[in-house]
């Protein structure tokens, strides 16, 4: 074959690629305004409080996982106390905690240990002891103690002792909105013609905002730089992202950080898999399987475009770069655990059309972005890169880029406005544009070092990595989640 014809077959292949992932984002920008519209003129005028004097709110268990959180934790645990629902029960599992993490819980909240029996549906590590509270104020907390094992497997000894309908996952630190359960609940509640079995929420930024006794009580745009790129990277996302795959019903994730779960579904398909490091991801493909196999009957994932968890993201390329590696590596975990599904009708629109777009558009897009990035340079070295065809393309995709994160950012400030300071917007749309040089391709290298790590490395494929956390207090925090 004639090295022209290469070149052409090549081109031809990059743009057959970049228009189906143009089409995709064009569709996804439709689908998630259409639904976003739906649902504020549906819960407009709707008073989430008035829902505490339905007589069948499903029951809810909040399971937090929690490690090395000392600085922090007292806070944390009476934020969710604080929550607004009428019949829920909180767990946090110290999951092996070096620190004082369960000494100041013990003291705070006037904890014994107690005696109780929970039936072990799913072995996880040793279960070193469950506290409760002799302040009848505390009487819906319990901490379980237990060898650290991983937030998966801290997630399954929850698991095991919860007993109410529905339970929530949550990271200790987050900050939750005081009617997230309510919101949270209402799908499993209104739903009558299919079976609801999860229910994901939007995540905001936390950084930089002001926060008093577990509680946002002042938002603002991150201070950080890196900070302000992932504000941006959360918008797409969760907006327009996973707001658009709600709407044909084909989410694949809810965030490990925020999500609410069918109890009984979860233990039914086998709870959290403690040998991936994107458990989330993973258990939400299980569940679906599992529902398409075993059960084979209608079913449905929610999710509620309101902000109702905050939380910290990395301040620090050291930690992104930790953070979006591991993203990488139990995205990969997941896919070629579950390839049985891609592009099988079995499996509905989640096999031939989630699936195959997590494939192509999710794990091998970085992969794509450098090849195309290399292949440019050569063609460049031997002379035969016809520069003008190449400015217009790339003029092209970066301004369809930067357009899509001004629409996210348009759509958060027409629904939400959380940001009210008067520089944010052309902050924002400022940084929309420089994230195209700067955080974009940092990005890329950081999900090709996970790709690396996972096929190369295999020691480091089931590496958690240390997580360093700045801290609401502005302290240094360090949490290692270990596996």
């Amino acid at each position: 074959m004639e090295f022209p014809i290469i070149i052409e077959i090549v081109n031809w292949l990059i743009f057959v690629y970049a228009c189906a992932l143009f089409i995709s984002y064009l569709l996804i920008a439709l689908l998630s305004t259409s639904e976003l519209k739906k649902y504020h003129s549906r819960n407009r005028y709707s008073d989430f409080l008035k829902m505490l004097s339905f007589q069948k709110l499903p029951s809810v268990s909040i399971i937090a996982p929690a490690y090395n959180e000392e600085k922090t934790i007292v806070d944390n645990i009476n934020c969710l106390l604080s929550l607004k629902y009428k019949d829920f029960e909180i767990i946090i599992v110290n999951d092996g905690s070096k620190d004082q993490t369960l000494n100041k819980i013990i003291q705070y909240f006037d904890l014994i240990k107690t005696d109780m029996a929970y039936e072990s549906q799913i072995i996880t590590k040793n279960i070193r002891g469950i506290y409760k509270s002799r302040n009848n104020a505390y009487n819906h907390l319990t901490i379980i103690d237990k060898e650290n094992g991983g937030k998966a497997d801290a997630l399954n000894a929850g698991l095991n002792y919860a007993h109410n309908e529905l339970f929530l996952a949550v990271d200790v630190d987050s900050i939750l909105e005081p009617d997230a359960l309510l919101r949270m609940v209402k799908p499993f509640i209104e739903e009558t013609k299919v079976k609801v079995i999860a229910s994901g929420g939007v995540i905001r930024v936390a950084n930089s905002c002001e926060i008093k006794n577990g509680r946002i009580i002042k938002v603002n745009f991150p201070k950080n730089q890196w900070a302000k790129y992932q504000t941006i990277e959360y918008f797409r996302a969760f907006t327009l992202g996973r707001m658009a795959w709600s709407r044909i019903n084909g989410l694949l994730i809810i965030s490990g950080a925020f999500g609410m779960f069918d109890r009984q579904t979860a233990l039914a398909a086998g709870g959290y898999d403690t040998s991936t490091v994107g458990e989330d991801l993973e258990l939400v493909v299980r569940m679906r399987r599992y529902m398409h196999e075993v059960e084979k009957k209608k079913y449905k994932i929610a999710f509620i475009p309101d902000p109702l968890c905050w939380t910290e993201v990395p301040e620090s390329l050291k930690m992104l770069s930790r953070q979006r590696n591991r993203w990488t590596r139990g995205a990969i975990e997941t896919i070629r655990k579950h390839m049985k599904m891609a592009f099988n009708p079995k499996y509905g629109r989640i096999g031939m059309i989630s699936f195959p777009y997590w494939i192509f558009f999710e794990w091998l897009a970085p992969i794509i972005q450098f090849l195309g990035i290399g292949y440019v340079i050569l063609l460049t070295i031997f002379g035969l890169l016809d520069v003008k065809v190449f400015l217009i393309m790339t003029l092209f995709v970066l301004s369809f880029a930067v357009m899509y994160s001004f629409f996210s950012v348009l759509l958060e400030a027409i629904y939400y406005n959380k940001y009210k300071n008067v520089t944010y917007l052309g902050n924002i749309l400022l940084l929309s544009v420089m994230e195209m040089f700067v955080y974009q391709p940092i990005n890329m290298l950081f999900s090709l070092s996970g790709n690396i790590d996972y096929f190369f490395k295999k020691k480091s494929r089931h590496i958690w990595g240390n997580m360093t956390r700045k801290g609401f207090s502005g302290n240094t925090d360090q949490n290692s989640k270990q596996n």
